[in-house]
Parts: structure tokens; C-alpha cells; sequence
């Protein structure tokens, strides 16, 4: 008779211990604030090594993790009470924060979260890629972004993202120069875009990262003199706009990454999971 995994598991280990050792891991609930293209293997992984795992997303965006009767979803925005109440709800045992980089006030609930129901807080959080010494400018915020990527009077465009396009669209009327949008093929994002008054024709929905030909694409098509990112890491396809903005001679308005908040952050999903696996067997829950 053949032996398959479920055989394996029971003749590892005849002890009590053991089988509760099995028992509190198939129970243990992490809730995975999802919000980057990591997302999906770290649910995978963390499923895979026996959690059950809730990924709570903002939006409805594609999360390819199959059928892993490990994980469940939750699609919307939370504010802090909403986060607070779903971790109850599933009685969360350790929050893994996949929120994107720039997400300053979703990361900040996330942690109050953690910190209110005294549970382990993990942070994921991809490398930068752009130092200060880079051919790029670097501006702190929005707002300093805007005034000198329209300060060159050539057409800007725009792929930071949907969420704070106000003063890049008050920037752009006041220099008398057009801005492209580049943002998610979502309708939120596509909303965002009406309501700040950005035109149709000078939208482009798409769901990235961008190849350099795509970049380059759009450039020449809007005749694009200059170009506004964040530092979104390589997944980002921070590089690929880089590399198209040098061959198409224009250059690059970098908003400056958040600072950091101190504590457990890790970029690898294998060193991730075994901090889990750690602070599981160490909490003895």
C-alpha cells in the first residue's frame, strides 16, 4: 500500500504533543492585509505551511491563489473600527501587512490593529530600488512632485496612481500643460480620474507592471516630455519606466518612499513565513 502524505503526517509522531502541534496550527487564523503583487504568493505560502489565512484587499483586483482551502477573502476598505471588528470576527492571531509602500494611512490601521489586540504585526515591504544619487529628482510628496514635473511646460505623465491626483490636475491647468493618468483598469480608479477632471482621451487604463516598450508606448504617443513615479520597487516596474524615459529623452519626478516604521519587516517570502512558524512557537499559542 502506498504511502501518501496523510500516512506520512500520523506516523511521524505518536505524541500527544505532536498531534496538538497539528491541531493549533490547522486553527490559527492570520489575517494578510493584501495591497501588492506579493500578495498572492505570500497567502500561497503561508497556506502551504498550514495557516488558515484571510486576505482582506481594498479592491477587487485578480488574486491568483487558486482553490487553497487554506485561504478565504475579504474585499473593501477598512477604516481602523472595520479592521478592528473583522480581526475580532476571525479571532486573528498574527497580522501580516502586505499594504503597498506608499499606503502610509492603511499601514498605520494595520498596526494600531495589531497593537490593540496584542497580536504579532509582520510588515512586507519591497526594496527600493532609487537612491538620492540616481539621474532622477526626488520630491517629498505630491504636491512638490506636481509643481516641477509641470514646471518643464511639456505634457507629464502621471503613474503614481489614482489616489492623489488633485494637485497634479491643479498643477497641469495652472503651467497650461496636458496630463496623461496612467491608472489600474478599475472602475475606482477610473471614477478617481472623472471626478478630479481628468479627461477620457488622456487616461490610460492598464494593469501593470509595464514592459519598457509599453512605457515607451505611451510616451510617444502623448509626445510625453516628462514622467512622475514612485519607487515601487522591481515588481513596481519602477526600472522599465526608468529605462524608457532614458531612451525617450525625458526625465523623471520620483516621490519620495514614506519612512519606515521600525519593527518586524521582511522582502523575502521564505524568511517571512519562518518568522511566522517563529513567532507562533514562541508565543505557544
Amino acid at each position: 500500500m502506498g504511502r501518501g502524505p496523510g500516512r506520512d503526517l500520523f506516523t511521524k509522531s505518536s505524541s500527544p504533543a505532536y498531534f496538538l502541534e497539528i491541531v493549533l496550527v490547522s486553527r490559527l487564523m492570520i489575517l494578510l492585509v493584501g495591497g501588492t503583487s506579493e500578495t498572492a504568493p505570500l497567502a500561497l505560502a503561508l497556506a502551504d505551511a498550514g495557516y488558515e489565512v484571510l486576505v482582506s484587499t481594498a479592491t477587487d483586483v485578480l488574486l491568483d491563489v487558486g482553490t487553497h482551502p487554506n485561504i478565504s477573502r475579504r474585499i473593501g476598505v477598512l477604516d481602523r473600527e472595520g479592521m478592528l471588528r473583522l480581526a475580532i470576527q476571525h479571532d486573528i492571531r498574527l497580522i501580516v501587512d502586505a499594504s503597498h509602500p506608499y499606503a502610509v494611512a492603511a499601514r498605520k490601521n494595520v498596526r494600531q490593529t495589531a497593537s490593540a489586540l496584542s497580536v504579532p504585526y509582520l510588515s512586507w515591504n519591497r526594496p527600493a530600488v532609487l537612491a538620492e544619487n540616481e539621474s532622477v529628482i526626488f520630491r517629498a510628496n505630491h504636491k512638490a512632485a506636481a509643481k516641477t514635473a509641470c514646471s518643464f511646460g511639456v505634457p507629464v505623465l502621471l503613474t503614481s496612481g489614482s489616489r492623489h491626483l488633485a494637485p497634479y490636475v491643479i498643477a497641469a491647468e495652472r503651467a497650461g500643460v496636458k496630463l496623461v493618468v496612467r491608472v489600474l483598469s478599475h472602475p475606482s480608479s477610473l471614477e478617481a480620474c472623472r471626478a478630479a477632471g481628468v479627461s477620457e482621451e488622456n487616461v490610460v487604463a492598464g494593469r501593470g507592471p509595464f514592459s519598457v516598450e509599453d512605457n515607451l508606448a505611451v510616451m510617444q504617443r502623448f509626445n510625453i516630455g516628462v514622467i512622475v513615479t514612485k519607487d515601487s520597487g522591481v515588481a513596481g516596474g519602477v526600472l522599465e519606466k526608468i529605462e524608457a524615459a532614458r531612451i525617450h529623452g525625458c526625465p523623471v519626478v520620483v516621490v519620495k518612499r514614506p519612512k519606515e516604521v521600525t519593527g518586524s519587516t521582511f522582502s523575502d517570502v521564505e524568511e517571512l513565513v519562518a518568522a511566522v512558524i517563529s513567532v507562533r512557537s514562541g508565543s505557544g499559542k
